[in-house]
């Protein structure tokens, strides 16, 4: 059976220089960074070298690159320790109605501690309107929260538009840019943000590592305590492998930018275009052309996303029905929500990101086995023969 994994926005495979990078410092480089010897300070080197790669990929200065467990830790520290470091100026904090939970949630916990919270709503397309943002800055706004480009439709976000607002006001600006560093050119000094977060197996790097950028001279507050680590900012002993491997992933990505989008991209046009074709009542969710280039999200009416995720996987084929996090929650998502798509079209989400490992045979291979599937789960759908009743009564 053919095997197909379309499932690159909850985690891409390791690329092999990467994990060759890693192997190294799981073995025989096995030091502590922190160590005051020649096993420290190999382990260090490395963790400097990293710092200079990923640096490199957002066109940031090393020193501003802070390591993390993930980009939901690198998220959290963001939008806490940004908001709690400025709490002296005010405690209102700006975000979108789609950030990812770990914006929504670190958000709601500060509601907890004292902080007023405002929520931007977006247009049908996932789209933030800056004059939104524009007009939810208050005097006390502290932190203004919006992601570069949403995980679950692609929709790129007017970032160096809103950074302009948020500079006139004085207020600091982060950005979730998890889905976009790696995968498209990302600047944080044309941008314009004070903060960015990023994960490296968004772009072929390994599982649990992350970073958050911060421009120097933001103040933010440690989150863990306990350890010197990362400038004072993160305590805890770093994972140096996985540091690496993030390192050289940032890397490749910036020297192969280019070639991965225009591959991608061309797999994503030839999906978006071709499934609505062959199968009635799907709709493309997310902005038509500031998307993402591996992205490409639907919704199909009458059945559920997950049942279609199931039967897809009997045919070898991996996708998903929005983010990683909470593809078992069997809720509608509450990005396509926001977007004003109904709970009954929102339950019939599906989610294909491409990498580099698929091609064009991969797009029709999705297109064979896919509408039968379709076709068998409307079939036992209520909401399918509701329509089809309700058809045939028009004419």
């Amino acid at each position: 059976m053919k095997k197909v994994y379309l499932d690159n926005a909850s985690t891409t495979p390791l690329l092999p220089e990467v994990g060759d990078s890693m192997t190294p410092y799981l073995g025989e480089f096995f030091g502590n960074p922190s160590s005051l010897h020649d096993w420290g300070d190999v382990a260090r080197q490395a963790i400097d070298t990293a710092r200079s790669q990923v640096a490199a990929l957002i066109g940031a200065n090393p020193e501003e690159i802070i390591f993390t467990g993930s980009g939901t830790e690198s998220n959290n520290f963001a939008v806490k320790g940004l908001a709690l470091a400025q709490q002296s100026k005010g405690k209102h904090i700006v975000t979108s109605a789609i950030e990812h939970f770990s914006v929504l949630h670190s958000a709601r916990t500060l509601e907890k501690w004292g902080f007023e919270l405002t929520q931007v709503p977006v247009d049908k397309y996932g789209m933030v309107n800056p004059d939104d943002v524009r007009e939810s800055i208050r005097k006390d706004t502290v932190l203004v929260s919006i992601m570069h480009a949403n995980g679950e439709v692609g929709t790129i976000e007017p970032i160096k538009e809103i950074a302009r607002i948020t500079k006139e006001n004085k207020v600091v600006f982060h950005t979730d840019a998890i889905a976009t560093t790696g995968n498209i050119p990302v600047d944080v000094k044309d941008l314009g943000v004070d903060a960015l977060s990023l994960a490296g197996n968004q772009f072929y790097g390994p599982k649990g590592v992350g970073a958050l950028w911060v421009r120097r001279g933001v103040r933010i507050m440690p989150l863990l305590d306990g350890g010197i680590q990362e400038g004072g900012r993160r305590a805890g002993t770093e994972n140096v492998a996985a540091i690496v491997g993030l390192g050289k992933a940032a890397e490749l990505a910036k020297r192969d930018m280019s070639a991965r989008m225009k591959q991608l991209t061309q797999l994503r046009d030839r999906l978006i275009k071709e499934l609505p074709a062959q199968i009635e009542h799907v709709t493309v969710t997310g902005h038509p052309q500031n998307r993402l280039p591996h992205h490409a999200s639907f919704c199909v009416e009458f059945i559920e996303g997950e049942s279609m995720l199931m039967f897809l996987n009997m045919d070898g084929v991996a996708v998903s029905s929005g983010s990683a996090c909470t593809s078992r929650a069997l809720k509608a998502s509450h990005v396509l929500i926001a977007m004003g798509i109904s709970h009954e079209l929102a339950q019939g989400s599906l989610l294909c990101t491409f990498g580099l490992d698929n091609t064009i045979e991969d797009v029709d291979y999705v297109l064979k086995v896919l509408p039968p599937i379709v076709d068998r789960l409307r079939q036992m759908s209520p909401l399918y023969s509701k329509y089809l009743k309700a058809s045939k009564g028009g004419k």
